[in-house]
């Protein structure tokens, strides 16, 4: 006989920002930029560190150099050919983005932060062939755990992407700045 679960649930309702800026750029020159600012996780590199056991500081000094502004790509997938099937004429590739040296940061307060952790990205062009960058306000997102520490580091996040965006050219969104 199976016993109910006497466990506690938690429902949180939160609001979140999604940004989608436009983007003075075709889909394959704003996707080379992006993939050349944000480079692959040096999978690896960092198995054989984590093999190693070697410590965080090392850990910190290795993220530095694979990640040269702040940000890392986890993972990609371009969804263009699949939805073509569909005869849908839209492109898309979507990202994991992030850096786990700062996740880490927020993560030792809730391990949960990594339902956010890396961020999701996507790079679309539309039926007008308009290019498009867009991305969940990290401090919207880490603001839902509602830890001072995590929403401190969420705010940080903006204002890495704000810098992000800036060296890539595109417009900054205004709320990436703030505070």
């Amino acid at each position: 006989m199976t016993r109910p679960s006497t466990g506690a649930i938690e429902t949180i309702s939160h609001r979140v920002d999604r940004l989608t800026i436009q983007i003075d750029d075709s889909f394959d020159g704003f996707r080379g930029r992006y993939e050349r600012a944000v480079p692959e996780f040096q999978t690896d590199r960092f198995d054989t560190l984590i093999e190693k056991s070697v410590d965080w500081h090392t850990i910190l000094d290795a993220t530095a150099e694979n990640a040269p502004h702040d940000f890392i790509i986890y993972w990609s997938s371009e969804f263009t050919s699949l939805m073509g099937l569909a005869g849908d004429r839209g492109r898309c590739v979507s990202y994991l983005m992030g850096n786990h040296t700062i996740a880490q940061r927020m993560y030792r307060y809730n391990p949960a932060v990594m339902l956010h952790a890396p961020l999701r990205t996507a790079i679309i062009e539309d039926a007008d062939r308009a290019t498009w960058f867009t991305v969940d306000r990290p401090s919207t997102q880490f603001g839902s755990f509602n830890t001072p520490q995590i929403t401190k580091v969420g705010r940080e996040l903006d204002h890495k992407l704000a810098a992000l965006l800036e060296h890539l050219g595109a417009p900054v969104p205004a709320a990436l700045t703030e505070g």
